[in-house]
């Protein structure tokens, strides 16, 4: 017999937050796009992001439902698939602004890469709880799950598409954190990377395209061609720091209702909320994101099993990295790299994904009140 306990009050409201944070993106890519002139019978992108919510909203309901352990069984063969589709991607994918990262269908295009965050988090929970060690991970330990992680890491880093690259990372080492590494083995790791890292970087840089080395560039001297490769970051603190305290109210932003912002929906929807919304709206979406992440720590912590732990820390470190990624971008604390602000920023394959992986910590925690599986 199946005993398991409803969802409280506490995890209703975790909805209401999610609610508000697609509201806001909602909000957000209508006041960033209302001013675009379509061509006849073209939908506006806000009501595209509408549907796209509600197929991520299907995703959700899917992903929380199925029993996580039968999902998981299939995490070989979703990776192999997903595989397959990255190295189709670099064989005849569609090509955007310089990047080959979309598989056109026709009707419409998907990003493969957005996929791996799921087959990548499936696969690396499910080796990792069936070979879990009783102590801290040691070198022999981490030898798979790390081919694992690099296979889809190059092929994404070949499109190229950095900044995905970077997040399946972090979900990867979210679950390495949680498991441990044994003392010696990270003194030892620290040290060879502290060697190695004047070879990394030149390694590194050799293989940024032209447009990537413009974004490290420009992150160092945003000014030194304000015109050019530093007019995005430029703009958008302005658009920030115009925002004040109170800010100028919904579609009262001069930098993206004049357009000085560029990609304003995409990468830098966050300075279109923040000059509309000021101080005040930032600490609210701070907020919004804060408990997000704080519930999803409490799923990992209360898992029922280490293959629950580790999906929900997954999930976890992926949205915080986002998160504080693309903030840290839109600031000109970090480079540009393109990442969105996640269940934010308009994109399809995005939030049905990341919807998706929300619909796992679902999952887990309902799962945590069963007494047999």
């Amino acid at each position: 017999m199946i005993e398991k306990k409803k969802m409280t009050a506490y995890d209703f409201l975790v909805f209401i937050v999610l609610l508000l944070v697609l509201g806001i993106g909602l909000l957000s890519i209508y006041s960033a796009t209302q001013l675009h002139l379509l061509p006849r019978g073209r939908t506006p992108l806000y009501l595209k992001q509408l549907y796209w919510i509600f197929l991520g909203s299907i995703a959700l309901v899917v992903f929380a439902s199925i029993d996580y352990h039968d999902i998981a069984r299939w995490a070989y063969p979703l990776y192999g698939i997903t595989v397959f589709f990255l190295v189709m991607v670099l064989i005849g994918g569609q090509v955007i602004q310089g990047a080959k990262r979309w598989i056109s269908l026709g009707l419409f295009s998907f990003q493969p890469s957005e996929l791996t965050k799921i087959a990548l988090l499936l696969v690396s929970a499910k080796y990792l709880s069936d070979f879990h060690p009783k102590g801290n991970l040691n070198l022999k330990q981490l030898f798979i799950p790390g081919i694992l992680m690099l296979i889809p890491l190059l092929l994404i880093l070949k499109q190229p598409d950095l900044g995905t690259a970077l997040a399946i990372s972090s979900l990867f080492f979210s679950m390495i954190f949680v498991l441990g590494l044994k003392s010696k083995l990270l003194i030892y790791a620290s040290l060879l990377l502290a060697m190695l890292f004047p070879f990394m970087w030149q390694f590194f840089w050799n293989h940024l395209k032209g447009y990537q080395r413009e974004r490290v560039l420009t992150f160092f001297d945003p000014t030194g061609d304000p015109m050019g490769r530093g007019y995005h970051i430029i703009q958008s603190k302005i658009a920030v720091g115009s925002g004040g305290f109170f800010g100028k109210g919904f579609l009262g932003g001069t930098q993206s209702q004049l357009k000085f912002l560029p990609e304003g929906h995409t990468d830098f929807i966050f300075s279109v909320y923040s000059e509309e919304w000021g101080f005040v709206g930032i600490l609210f979406l701070f907020l919004l994101f804060f408990f997000l992440v704080l519930w999803g720590v409490d799923v990992a912590v209360k898992a029922k099993d280490v293959l629950g732990t580790l999906i929900a820390s997954g999930v976890v470190g992926l949205i915080s990295f986002y998160f504080l990624l693309n903030v840290a971008m839109t600031l000109g604390m970090m480079p540009v790299v393109g990442v969105p602000l996640p269940l934010i920023s308009y994109g399809g394959t995005s939030i049905v994904v990341t919807m998706a992986l929300l619909g796992l910590l679902v999952n887990v925690k309902l799962r945590r009140f069963m007494l047999f599986y």
